[in-house]
């Protein structure tokens, strides 16, 4: 056999053997994929899904981890987002997509980072597809520590059913890059609102693949733990003082969080009507009173809260259920996983963690000791596709909410036979 036609065999068995590893992973069960019992609006919708990474940068922000004597000195603030959006899938593409990923924490020595990776349903840089028009928008906040890639399950099933994602690595506050909690304590609610304009912006640019792709005007938050924390604020729950004279403690006399409490007059006029939802997973902070009644008045935005009744980092009686008790001139809905903690929002565990010999932690980082992560991941899926659909797309998805108040007392609409347990869903209104 001449070179010519080895060449050429080879490269036959390596094109076969790549397209054959490639459909394995795409039959493959990935993050986010419904199970037998999932609800019924958790699987995915009619669209492909492509993804993309941008880097912004927010200009002239106040370093308060660097501040002294009370003075915060500026700099430019970058941020890394992954943008999930419908797409056209040429044929015979799979669409599958690889993620980069690390266990442990930069700021804790005995968690160095170790990278790994997994896969997802979209495909990297596909082509916009416009069949509807301008696309509602979601901004994703990941908790601290975390990571704009933590919840690929629902950033891909949304895109699939015709949203914009766009999931933000909040600086400062990643498992890469973890820094001073005072960063993260400020800078949660301004993140969401500058990556709102920022899309805002995109939208109407000829130059970027997001023109005429997304409604900015249309647009839903998603916050978990210090995500939801922030996503509130941006939404209108004013911080309490006490939550000000805290920060000024711990950041050597800033005073920078005084502007995001509800007295403020310039916190007033930030909130941003082109926030139409809220979905908020185990928001941190009521325990710590950084709301009092006053600040959770000011949220008048439809929220869907989700915790877990056993949660030992946000709370729950005195954390989330406070908060989803307080919030009196919203339309609200908790959506309570009976005997869960703080894992309520995460993808599942990655094989990497469940290697022998790493810290306990890389595994509780997404697991839930009591229910089985990609049942949890279901069950989001379903509600959070319902309450969007209610409120940015003006679906009738009102039967999905319109529940016994215990999943044990009887079946619950979405649901399959038998599997409507451990659940309780409360609704309040203004």
């Amino acid at each position: 056999m001449n070179f010519r036609n080895t060449f050429f065999l080879f490269l036959l068995l390596f094109t076969t053997v790549a397209a054959t590893q490639a459909q394995s992973r795409n039959d493959a069960f990935i993050f986010g994929d419904a199970l037998p019992d999932a609800p019924e609006l958790a699987p995915r919708g009619k669209f492909g899904v492509g993804v993309r990474t941008l880097t912004l940068t927010h200009p002239a922000q106040l370093d308060v981890l660097h501040s002294k004597d009370g003075k915060d000195p500026l700099y430019d603030r970058p941020l890394t987002v992954e943008i999930w959006y419908p797409a056209r899938i040429p044929a015979g593409k799979p669409e599958v997509v690889e993620y980069e990923q690390v266990l442990g924490s930069s700021n804790d020595p005995k968690r160095p980072l170790i990278p790994f990776t997994f896969p997802g349903r979209a495909l990297r840089e596909a082509e916009p597809d416009p069949g509807e028009g301008a696309y509602p928008l979601v901004i994703v906040s990941h908790g601290y520590l975390g990571s704009r890639l933590l919840f690929t399950y629902l950033t891909e099933n949304l895109a699939s059913k015709g949203y914009v994602v766009v999931s933000i690595d909040h600086t400062e506050s990643t498992f890469r890059d973890a820094a001073g909690f005072p960063s993260t304590l400020l800078n949660r609610a301004l993140d969401d609102l500058f990556v709102l304009n920022e899309m805002a912006r995109l939208s109407k640019s000829s130059k970027s693949f997001l023109a005429g792709l997304l409604n900015a005007d249309n647009t839903a938050l998603i916050g978990y733990s210090m995500g939801g924390y922030g996503a509130l604020n941006a939404a209108g729950a004013g911080y309490s003082a006490g939550a000000a004279k805290f920060f000024t403690q711990i950041a050597n006399g800033s005073t920078a969080l005084q502007t995001r409490t509800s007295s403020a007059p310039e916190f007033k006029d930030s909130v941003d009507p082109r926030i139409k939802a809220v979905v908020a997973f185990a928001p941190w902070g009521m325990e710590r009173g950084v709301w009092d009644a006053q600040g959770l008045t000011g949220l008048t935005k439809p929220t869907l809260f989700v915790a877990g009744s056993k949660d030992d980092i946000s709370g729950y009686e005195k954390g989330t259920k406070a908060i989803y008790d307080g919030a009196v001139n919203a339309d609200r809905y908790l959506l309570t996983y009976l005997n869960a903690r703080h894992n309520v929002a995460p993808n599942p565990p990655p094989a990497e963690a469940l290697k022998p010999g790493l810290h306990l932690d890389e595994y509780l980082r997404y697991a839930e000791p009591a229910w089985n992560e990609r049942r949890i991941n279901n069950i989001n899926q379903h509600f959070v596709t319902a309450f969007l659909g209610m409120h940015l797309k003006g679906l009738d998805y009102g039967k999905y909410f319109d529940l016994k108040e215990s999943a044990n007392d009887g079946p619950w609409t979405g649901f399959k036979p038998r599997t409507s347990v451990g659940l309780e869903m409360r609704h309040a209104k203004p």
